[in-house]
């Protein structure tokens, strides 16, 4: 039997300035529809949103979700004035699998 090709942002969860819960909702809509592993990103100062999911996800939601890995970053951005700035980055990638 062959595997499934996964494309990464079909399982890729971008955290931005929404409540926690709509992204709560994503990630357990990618469960529901049989992906096995979701990733949470975020950047900034939406990272404790991004934690704040992951940890509503796992805790009410879906309860045999694990954290399989997290990275952390810092990527170079360039503002409208031209200048570059470092911004922290994290990817909490959650997974259902034994």
């Amino acid at each position: 039997m062959a595997e499934k090709e996964v494309n990464p942002d079909e399982n890729t969860i971008y955290v931005g300035n929404k409540p926690p819960m709509s992204y709560v909702l994503a990630v357990v809509t990618q469960f529901n529809g049989g992906s096995e592993e979701v990733i949470i990103k975020a950047r900034g100062r939406a990272i404790s949103r991004a934690v704040d999911t992951a940890e509503i996800t796992r805790n009410r939601f879906v309860p045999n979700a694990r954290i399989k890995e997290i990275k952390i970053g810092t990527e170079s951005i360039t503002n409208e004035e031209g200048r570059n700035s470092n911004v922290s980055s994290i990817e909490i990638a959650l997974t259902t699998k034994k």
